[in-house]
């Protein structure tokens, strides 16, 4: 994996996590600019699916395959449950459940990056 744009996934994650969180506070729904924000945090994602694969197709391999293919495509996962469980809500707890989706990107991505770690231990 590429240890600066795991970073970035984690971070950009994180800040929407953030502002998921303070517009829980704020008692607000979820509105179209954090939508943009989880969007922007799953093409992210989506690139790095595609650097993991790339990875692998140069002949790089993890320390475990199973678990790496596990949290690469678990990673995807995430957020659009995560939305589509704060839409079908719209109250103001759908907005931290946006938070908490988004703060388990993060533990997933330095996970996935041990994992590809692993094999060069």
């Amino acid at each position: 994996m590429i240890t600066g744009f795991a970073v970035t996934v984690a971070i950009c994650a994180t800040l929407v996590a953030v502002w998921s969180f303070v517009q829980s506070v704020r008692k607000k729904l979820p509105d179209n600019a954090l939508l943009a924000g989880l969007a922007v945090v799953e093409l992210l994602l989506v690139a790095q699916l595609v650097i993991g694969v790339v990875l692998l197709i140069d002949g790089g391999r993890p320390g475990s395959m199973a678990t790496y293919l596990a949290y690469l495509i678990g990673s995807l996962v995430v957020l659009p449950l995560g939305t589509f469980w704060a839409l079908a809500e719209r109250t103001r707890s759908s907005t931290a459940i946006l938070g908490i989706a988004c703060l388990a990107i993060p533990v997933m991505v330095l996970r996935l990056h041990e994992v590809w770690a692993g094999a060069s231990a």
